[in-house]
């Protein structure tokens, strides 16, 4: 088991429709927290010390965690639940796009796992439990049609969290896979381009932030779809 009290964590997308829950029920648990959005008014009554940040620029990753460190004194956890969601034809998918939404679905949570994990080594070596959750999506184990740029992005991240987790396993840093099924978040009604499909009714943030947040003490590797009920 992980022990959350006293932990100090990082949560990027603190202000979404699941970054939040996951937020209050880690500090619930007695956990230190940052946490980090691009709006800081989303931020507002997230328990925590909120940071703007924006992981679609080069230098923001390694900049929050940086950040965070210094405020927390080091770092036990990183909870990435940070994204954005297109829909629309394939050769609809113009170069823009492409790049948004794999800086902010992809490379922007690599480069932020990267700069987190010399912290996240150190820490290990103090105290058992230093982990990293990284929330992909559904869509990373079935791609849907007219999501094929999203799916490819949150495919390759959870490719780099997996490989991650094998890399890191002697270290004593545990990478945590999360890919929940359709989640009533919202996200689907701020795409960065198209339409949203009609969708079936998600799960409940709050059901899937617990079970999150079970995982992480429990000190699970993988939360598939499936995992979800």
């Amino acid at each position: 088991m992980t022990d959350l009290d006293g932990a100090r964590v990082l949560i990027t997308g603190a202000g979404g429709g699941l970054g939040r829950p996951i937020a209050e029920r880690l500090a619930a648990a007695g956990a230190r927290l940052v946490v980090s959005g691009r709006d800081p008014a989303h931020l507002a009554g997230v328990p925590g010390h909120p940071v703007t940040a924006d992981l679609r620029l080069p230098d923001a990753p390694g900049a929050l965690v940086a950040g965070a460190v210094e405020h927390l004194g080091g770092l036990d956890g990183l909870v990435h639940a940070a994204g954005v969601v297109a829909f629309g034809p394939l050769e609809e998918a113009d170069d823009d796009l492409l790049d948004e939404l794999f800086l902010a679905d992809a490379i922007g949570p690599v480069r932020l796992l990267r700069a987190a994990v010399p912290h996240l080594r150190g820490a290990a070596a103090q105290r058992p439990g230093a982990f990293a959750a990284v929330v992909s999506a559904v869509v990373a184990e079935q791609p849907v049609a007219g999501m094929a740029a999203y799916s490819a992005a949150k495919a390759a991240l959870s490719a780099f969290a997996a490989a991650a987790g094998k890399e890191l396993r002697r270290s004593g840093v545990r990478v945590l896979d999360v890919r929940p099924p359709h989640t009533g978040t919202g996200l689907a009604t701020r795409p960065v381009a198209g339409t949203a499909p009609r969708l079936p009714e998600g799960l409940d943030p709050a059901v899937v932030a617990e079970r999150v947040v079970r995982a992480i003490a429990e000190d699970e590797r993988d939360l598939p779809a499936s995992a979800f009920g």
